[in-house]
């Protein structure tokens, strides 16, 4: 009954007023609610794009604009939202009375629920670890485990769900690697990771929930023993140098620790499994840019942002206004939301020309703000940047007569974008000797 009534806090009541509200067209009421708005994201951002820098909805503000989301996510006016915090405030008690204890991305401790001084601090030390040293290393990695994995399609049938088989399996391997997680261990990884995705969405149906709630308590309870084990056997993960990492001798606290672990699933899977897949279905549609990419094999890194840019993993964002403000001539009151388009905002005409249009050799592709920006700009950007390179630049080098084998499924999530089935027939591997001149131009960069 407890988590009956929490999933009515959270996410029945949004369901319900959203569908009413978006039947009189309040823009962010139709992100929730409107179907057409998923199948056609592209149409809706444009049609948004005419109302102006900033749009008043039925609970505060929307944007698409470029330069005003770049300054938002900058603002020391602002602030991100953390789970719940901007229900009505009768549901609002509801729900904090009805939720459980287990991580939640949104949810303190996590990085993206906290702000100074418990952001500083917890970033201060992440990063003392998360070097730019260990983030090369992991890359090595990276080159490893997706020759391991490409090698292992070749040996299979020749139509595959590369989700499945590829795109899901090179983040985790990585993750696996910075969690110190044994290789036995890294299928409930996937797992947890797969069912947890739309933890970051409002609106939820009811099994839907209970499918994250599922993913979210498994993972809980097993970050839990696996924590206690690499603080008994510490090995050369970044977790065990986390653990023992202090700031001023102040060790992070158990649930500092897990809500830093559960971020690192939480973004470094699921964003990495949309990039590769958004990555190869723009490609295998735009076969005149796979042919540069093959005659010039220094664009990839410059792919990658485009790749970003068009289909940005993570669509949404949102911050909290913490005094009264104004932003773009529009008045924001303390308390109120601002939702920031990031993916709309990725493709502003102003910033960007001919924005709808795939281009893996767009100068400026790397404006976008795909990694949000300001202090919580994605800790893991270098990282999810060499996973999209190697990743893409490995998978169409082995094999490069690769075609589509149907549609395919986008994911059932809002905030995330990606697809979760997507058939190739992956045709003929390249010859070993034929591979390595392509994918070797842009190591150790």
């Amino acid at each position: 009954m407890r988590q009956r009534l929490h999933w009515i806090s959270m996410h029945g009541v949004v369901r319900t007023v959203a569908k009413l509200a978006a039947r009189r067209g309040d823009p962010q009421a139709r992100m929730v609610a409107d179907p057409s708005v998923r199948a056609d994201p592209v149409s809706f951002y444009e049609e948004l794009r005419t109302q102006g820098p900033m749009i008043r909805t039925r609970v505060g503000h929307l944007t698409v604009d470029h330069a005003v989301a770049h300054e938002l996510l900058r603002s020391e006016d602002f602030r991100v939202i953390m789970l719940g915090a901007n229900l009505p405030a009768p549901v609002r008690w509801l729900e904090r009375r009805t939720r459980d204890d287990l991580l939640h991305p949104l949810r303190p401790p996590s990085l993206l629920a906290v702000e100074p001084p418990d952001h500083t601090r917890y970033r201060k030390t992440v990063s003392s670890v998360f070097t730019s040293r260990a983030v090369a290393a992991l890359r090595d990695r990276v080159e490893d485990s997706a020759g391991e994995l490409l090698d292992g399609l070749a040996a299979g049938p020749g139509v595959v769900d590369i989700v499945e088989r590829y795109c899901s399996q090179l983040p985790v391997a990585v993750i696996g690697d910075i969690l110190g997680v044994p290789d036995t261990d890294r299928p409930r990884i996937l797992e947890f990771g797969e069912l947890a995705a739309p933890s970051l969405d409002v609106g939820l149906s009811w099994p839907q929930y209970q499918r994250v709630q599922h993913g979210l308590a498994g993972f809980n309870q097993w970050l839990t023993g696996h924590l206690r084990h690499l603080r008994e056997h510490p090995g050369d993960d970044l977790m065990s140098q986390l653990i023992d990492a202090s700031d001023n001798g102040a060790h992070l606290s158990e649930p500092e620790l897990q809500g830093i672990a559960g971020l690192v699933l939480a973004a470094g899977f699921e964003t990495t499994v949309n990039l590769l897949g958004n990555g190869i279905r723009l490609l295998l549609h735009s076969p005149d840019q796979l042919e540069r990419l093959a005659a010039d094999p220094s664009l990839w890194p410059g792919a990658v942002e485009e790749i970003l840019r068009l289909e940005s993993p993570v669509q949404l964002s949102a911050r909290v206004a913490l005094r009264d403000t104004e932003v773009a001539g529009a008045r924001v009151k303390a308390g109120d939301m601002v939702v920031i388009y990031l993916a709309a905002a990725n493709r502003d005409p102003a910033v960007f020309e001919d924005p709808h249009r795939f281009d893996v050799g767009r100068p400026n592709a790397g404006k976008h703000l795909a990694f949000s920006g300001g202090r919580h700009f994605c800790l893991g950007a270098a990282l999810a940047r060499a996973e999209g390179e190697v990743g893409l630049r490995r998978f169409f080098t082995h094999f490069p007569d690769v075609q589509l084998a149907g549609l395919g499924s986008r994911r059932d999530t809002r905030v995330l974008r990606g697809w979760a089935e997507l058939p190739v027939g992956l045709g003929s591997a390249a010859t070993p000797g034929l591979q390595n001149p392509q994918f070797a131009v842009e190591v150790g960069d």
